[in-house]
């Protein structure tokens, strides 16, 4: 009995006017955009989530062991809220830049070794793919030479 009213309550619900939020008055028109229910519950979750995160920094922050070490934190400064290193640039000679380009270069060539092998590998899985352009002849047995004649008009 009590599933059959909340069947009739949703029948009745569908009918019912759609009830839409006010618009923004033109007397009021220099506030700003009128805030509508669904974009204070965006606003709210948004600064819920946000509210969360830094709560959990603080956690890790208060939880941390404060003989922990990385050299990371000697070899790094703040600079405008984003981490830079300290230690420069790796300089590379022409006779290293040389060798690091040949040995691209030979890696390269090993890889496309090694795909021409599998390429001929896979055409030699083919071999019979060859035989595939010659048409079947089918064998039709005919009693008299009359018949023949026949078979062979409609074939062409």
């Amino acid at each position: 009995p009590r599933g059959t009213m909340s069947s009739f309550k949703k029948r009745e619900k569908v009918f019912q006017k759609t009830h839409r939020e006010r618009g923004q008055p033109s007397s009021r028109k220099k506030f700003g955009l009128l805030e509508k229910h669904k974009d204070y519950v965006l606003r709210a979750k948004s600064y819920h989530k946000k509210k969360a995160a830094l709560k959990a920094l603080h956690e890790k922050a208060r939880n941390r062991n404060p003989d922990e070490f990385y050299f990371k934190m000697v070899n790094t400064k703040l600079t405008d809220g984003k981490h830079v290193s300290n230690q420069p640039e790796e300089e590379y000679t022409e006779e290293q830049l040389q060798l690091m380009k040949t040995q691209d270069l030979k890696y390269i060539q090993m890889k496309l070794a090694s795909e021409e092998k599998k390429v001929e590998r896979l055409h030699q899985k083919l071999h019979l793919t060859d035989e595939a352009g010659t048409q079947n002849s089918h064998l039709l047995f005919v009693d008299s030479d009359e018949e023949s004649d026949v078979i062979e008009e409609s074939t062409g």
